[in-house]
C-alpha cells in the first residue's frame, strides 16, 4: 500500500488515482488518509461514529460556510480523513453504514 502526501489518498496502483504522481511512499501511521466525501446531513452522523469509537476525524467543507448559506446546506459536502492507524476500522466503519442504508449514498 502507497501513501500520496499531496492527495491524502492509499492506494495499491503504481500511481496515484488523484493526480497521478509515482512519488508515492509506505504510510506512517500519523498520515492523515482520504475516507470519504459525504453531504453534510449524513456527515454529521458520520463525525458522530466515529467519535463514538474513539476515531480522530478531520474534515474539510467543500462548499464553506458562506456558499453553503447561498446554495443551501444540503448541498455542501464533507470530505473526512483520519489517520492512518485508524484507516481500517474507519473504512469499516463506513462500508457498515452503507450497506445498512441499501446502497443510498451516505
Amino acid at each position: 500500500m502507497m501513501y500520496c502526501e499531496k492527495c491524502k489518498l492509499l492506494y495499491t496502483n503504481s500511481y496515484c488515482p488523484g493526480c497521478n504522481s509515482k512519488t508515492g511512499r509506505n504510510p506512517e501511521l500519523n498520515d492523515l488518509c482520504f475516507l470519504t466525501e459525504q453531504p453534510q446531513i449524513w456527515g454529521d452522523m458520520l463525525k458522530d461514529v466515529l467519535s463514538q469509537n474513539d476515531i480522530p476525524a478531520f474534515t474539510q467543507n467543500l462548499l464553506g460556510a458562506g456558499m453553503a448559506m447561498k446554495a443551501g446546506a444540503l448541498s455542501e459536502r464533507i470530505k473526512f480523513y483520519v489517520p492512518f492507524s485508524h484507516h481500517e476500522k474507519a473504512n469499516q466503519i463506513v462500508e457498515e453504514i452503507l450497506s445498512s442504508t441499501d446502497s443510498q449514498e451516505l
